[in-house]
């Protein structure tokens, strides 16, 4: 018998309570009635949506501010608190969660697209037992429900309040999370090695992609290339896994968002994420494949290898461009008219072939680095599910 078998054993031979959120917290918004002048001289620290979407525990390294006045109600983040994400293109995306787990000696706010969920008596968990938790599969699944809509989805509050989650003794959650932040730590090394080697990769495309001071033709994207967003598909229509009536994959903003039975498109083509606040990132897809409207496909002239054009894509980091509030978007006439080099076509395969070489060496999952985070990732996201799954107490 294991360490945390022996805890469960002695604490919880029965099971575990199990009880909704709307029981044992409140949920509460971001930041509100801002416009984009509030983020322009703010000194106030706010939690952006991808420190949420992305970390199972918020990054306090933050240095993004807003003008928050003196005596303006607006809901701080407080320590213990767990953090999600509204909206997504997917179910499986919707409510992603972030907790924070470390104290914070000033005034912390969040992003308008999120919202905060606070228990109403913090010692029935350890924070750092929630980020697990909150990323659990079972949690998730529930989640997933709470969401709904055709082209993008929302988390419902009045479902989400109806998730449960187990209440297990703190000693078996503070085990819990001494397993679950070795998996973590691990990661995280790995994970800092390949972001260095991105960091070099980033710095050597952005050097063969400065035409500054080069003799080159400067052209408007609208003057080299064809831009159109796809068309509106209901999401009863698309499938999450692979099959034989449902064989294309469908492109949205962030990528492939599942899979359809007809193809919009064949070919090879750049496409630019248009909705949300990750828009402005950039794909690469080959073959036959449906574009949503949050997909805008780049089709090149002539006068464009299209793989040199993803990277100089990327490279231009187009959600600068972006506008909106809660929901940012980019304009296709406004992207249209920014300038980018036209170097000879010998050149753009010279580039391409180099840069190709970097892509694979920090991109490719099944070689290298990210070969190996991606199995350490599949060996904790089992142990995670498995330890953080509980037998309810029978009444």
């Amino acid at each position: 018998m294991n360490r945390l078998e022996a805890l469960i054993e002695q604490y919880c031979p029965e099971g575990v309570d199990f009880k909704e959120l709307g029981e044992l917290g409140e949920f509460y918004g971001g930041l509100t009635g801002k416009n984009k002048n509030d983020f322009l001289d703010g000194k106030a620290r706010f939690i952006p949506y991808m420190n949420v979407f992305s970390n199972i525990e918020v990054n306090t390294e933050i240095d993004t501010f807003v003008r928050v006045d003196e005596n303006e109600l607006q809901n701080k983040v407080e320590y213990g608190d767990v953090l999600f994400t509204g909206s997504s293109e997917t179910p499986d995306e919707c409510g992603m969660s972030s907790v924070l787990t470390k104290e914070v000696n000033e005034p912390l706010y969040l992003n308008s697209f999120c919202f905060g969920y606070r228990l109403s008596d913090k010692s029935l968990f350890l924070p750092g037992f929630l980020k697990y938790l909150f990323r659990d599969e079972n949690i998730r699944k529930q989640i997933g429900q709470t969401a709904s809509g055709v082209t993008r989805f929302n988390v419902s509050k009045k479902r989400f309040a109806k998730v449960q989650i187990p209440i297990p003794p703190l000693a078996i959650q503070e085990e819990i999370v001494n397993i679950l932040d070795k998996f973590t730590s691990l990661e995280a090394e790995l994970e800092a090695e390949l972001e260095a080697r991105k960091s070099q990769y980033d710095y050597y495309r952005n050097q063969l992609l400065n035409f500054e001071d080069k003799e080159v033709e400067w052209k408007t994207l609208g003057e080299v290339c064809d831009m159109k967003a796809g068309k509106s598909i209901s999401s009863s229509d698309i499938a999450e896994a692979h099959s034989d009536n449902y064989s294309y994959p469908c492109i949205g903003g962030n990528y492939i968002r599942g899979y359809v039975k007809s193809f919009s498109h064949e070919g090879e083509f750049p496409i630019i994420g248009r909705q949300g606040a990750l828009c402005g990132n950039i794909c690469y897809v080959k073959g036959r494949f449906y574009a949503t409207e949050h997909a805008v496909v780049v089709t090149p002239k002539e006068l464009f290898n299209s793989r040199f054009f993803y990277y100089l894509l990327i490279s231009m980091d187009l959600n600068q461009y972006a506008t909106g509030g809660a929901q940012p978007g980019l304009s296709v006439n406004k992207l249209e008219r920014i300038s980018i080099p036209i170097p000879p076509l010998s050149e753009q395969e010279r580039i391409v072939a180099i840069l190709d070489k970097f892509d694979a060496l920090v991109n490719d999952i099944s070689e290298g680095l990210p070969a190996e985070i991606r199995a350490r990732r599949k060996q904790y996201e089992y142990y995670r599910n498995k330890l953080l799954t509980f037998n309810p107490v029978v009444n």
